[in-house]
């Protein structure tokens, strides 16, 4: 039976026991209905993972004791960067489970010129929120116990002229290379357009950025497909998937 595993960033590995919080308590107590002796994993996103056993429960709380630190070695040794133009609603929800569970190290929002929505104040915060909650959601499925770093929505401009160090390649369908002739790069920036793609200013400047204009094949794919698809193409080519 798997193990459920929950993320709780106050980790130390020096605690005996521990009161769990309410989220990791009712999804525990009231969804998985563990009772006292059941077993599950916390981990703090920094690489620190330790298996627990349920001690005292009731209807309101709960507490854990901490047993042993589990060897979570399952990080690729592709350090992978998504930089991802921001999707409508479920459209970006899956990409970024998706890409947390194909090793993506950090994720980049980012406002182009064909996004449909608009994000500022308020309403940017409340989707970094829902985006950490899905980044962590994913984490706690797929076994990793670092946590994927979250940056803040960027503007297009902003971000091209920012990321200017190591590998980048921007998913580009009239590009003229594919990705089997690109070198190996074992750090590596991607960049993926929304709903409707990149203008054309926008792929001239970030090639004139130093991004390397790579295309996925002859059919044109939804955003969310080129994302996921070409996040496991490099795992594949240079990470540790295949």
């Amino acid at each position: 039976m798997r193990i459920p595993r929950f993320y709780y960033p106050e980790l130390t590995g020096d605690e005996e026991e521990i009161k769990l919080p309410l989220a990791i308590h009712r999804h525990a107590v009231q969804v998985l209905r563990l009772k006292s002796g059941g077993v599950l994993r916390l981990f703090n996103g920094a690489g620190l993972e330790i298996e627990a056993v349920m001690d005292s429960v009731s209807k309101r709380e709960s507490t854990a004791k901490l047993l042993m630190v589990v060897q979570n070695d399952i990080e690729s040794p592709l350090s992978l960067t998504l930089i991802q133009g921001v999707s409508r609603g479920d459209r970006m929800d899956y990409t970024l489970q998706k890409a947390v569970e194909l090793g993506v190290n950090k994720i980049v929002p980012v406002t182009t010129e064909r996004c449909n929505v608009q994000l500022s104040g308020q309403r940017a915060q409340k989707k970094m929120d829902h985006w950490q909650g899905v980044i962590i959601s994913a984490s706690e499925q797929s076994g990793r116990c670092k946590l994927p770093i979250l940056c803040p929505i960027m503007l297009f401009d902003e971000m091209v002229a920012k990321f200017n160090i190591g590998s980048r390649l921007i998913l580009e369908p009239t590009a003229a290379l594919g990705f089997k002739s690109l070198p190996v790069q074992m750090e590596t920036s991607l960049l993926i357009g929304p709903e409707g793609g990149f203008s054309d200013e926008e792929v001239h400047t970030a090639v004139k950025q130093g991004f390397q204009a790579i295309k996925f094949g002859p059919r044109i794919l939804r955003t969310e497909t080129a994302a996921v698809s070409a996040l496991a193409v490099l795992q594949a080519m240079w990470g540790d998937l295949g």
